[in-house]
């Protein structure tokens, strides 16, 4: 018995899409602002971006493999000109103003791009690893081993497309220490956080809906 009616599975569909698109918006912002942690160089976006992948293993789970790539398909160009439009008009944390818009940017082309390719690239890795482990009677193997692997090819293709000679002297001087830290506290977040995260909320989903636990099967 599905666990979703086809109404339900639309709303959640479109639910799902809504929230990539503002995680990939909000992260493409945050990458802009580097920090440091722990004598380390990284970025914001570093703890908004697992958002994703907990979103998309709850939905391959829950809604099956095809339903996460009508999400990601639906997701990739909406996302990719919102990132563009808002990248350029708060460029650097501060707001350059609606004529921004007419003028060309290539540092945030490139940040849009690379955050086209590296989520269809991260997203992709991660249905295809979550769906081949998550009838494992173990229920964490699959999210653990999708976030590694998710965040290590989306990581480091953004980073590398985005700033590899970029005209942003710092980021292209530091863009290979930044990735590895980012990698880093993305990894840290998802598997101290997210993967718990995971289960909890699969589990008071499925009760919610009156199902067997789903962390059982």
């Amino acid at each position: 018995m599905p666990l979703f009616s086809p109404s339900a599975q639309r709303l959640t569909l479109a639910g799902l899409i809504a929230f990539h698109i503002l995680v990939i918006i909000a992260s493409n912002y945050l990458v802009q602002l580097p920090m440091t942690l722990f004598g380390w160089q990284t970025t914001w976006g570093a703890f908004s971006f697992p958002f994703i992948f907990l979103a998309t293993d709850l939905t391959v789970r829950l809604l099956g493999k095809a339903s996460a790539r009508q999400v990601i398909a639906r997701v990739m160009l909406p996302a990719l000109l919102a990132s563009y439009v808002v990248s350029v008009l708060f460029q650097e944390a501060e707001f350059r103003g609606l004529g921004a818009l007419l003028e060309f940017n290539l540092f945030v082309l490139r940040i849009s791009l690379a955050s086209f390719f590296a989520y269809v690239l991260g997203q992709i890795l991660d249905i295809q690893v979550f769906d081949r482990l998550r009838r494992l009677p173990q229920w964490w193997i699959a999210p653990t081993a999708a976030t590694v692997l998710g965040n290590l090819l989306d990581t480091f293709s953004f980073f590398s497309v985005a700033f590899w000679h970029s005209t942003n002297p710092f980021m292209a001087e530091h863009w290979v220490e930044i990735a590895t830290v980012d990698y880093g506290v993305k990894l840290s977040v998802s598997l101290i956080l997210f993967v718990p995260l995971y289960g909890m909320l699969l589990n008071a989903i499925v009760r919610m809906l009156g199902q067997r636990p789903a962390l059982a099967n």
